[in-house]
């Protein structure tokens, strides 16, 4: 092989490994991404937090957020991701990680304040 054949063979494996790379670093930071807080709010929290259905407080109501705003986001991050009388863990969605129910609650939450 000669000098030139080497060096270009050497450049397309090392291009390759650079778009590999590249394209892996890309898929991780959008893995580690913040949860879209609205996005998981209009899959799962909607149907009752728009309409109070069993007792939500719906979004925006500062009057019914209020009280439960004094308890502390710990509180409101626990019962959302546990339950919490009428609201079933997760609002019942049960694939969306603890992470993405926080961003949902913060998202009601950040309505009113």
């Amino acid at each position: 092989m000669t000098a030139i054949n080497f060096r270009g063979s050497m450049m397309k494996i090392l291009s390759a490994a650079l778009v590999t790379a590249t394209a892996a670093l890309a898929f991780s930071l959008t893995a580690q991404a913040e949860p879209d807080g609205e996005a998981v709010y209009n899959q799962a929290c909607m149907a009752c937090h728009m309409t109070g259905a069993a007792g939500a407080p719906i979004k925006g109501d500062a009057d019914a957020w209020k009280p439960r705003i004094e308890k502390g986001i710990e509180t409101l991050y626990t019962h959302s991701i546990e339950g919490f009388n009428a609201m079933p863990p997760k609002g019942g969605n049960l694939s969306l990680s603890d992470e993405e129910t926080k961003a949902a609650v913060d998202f009601m939450v950040g309505a009113v304040e």
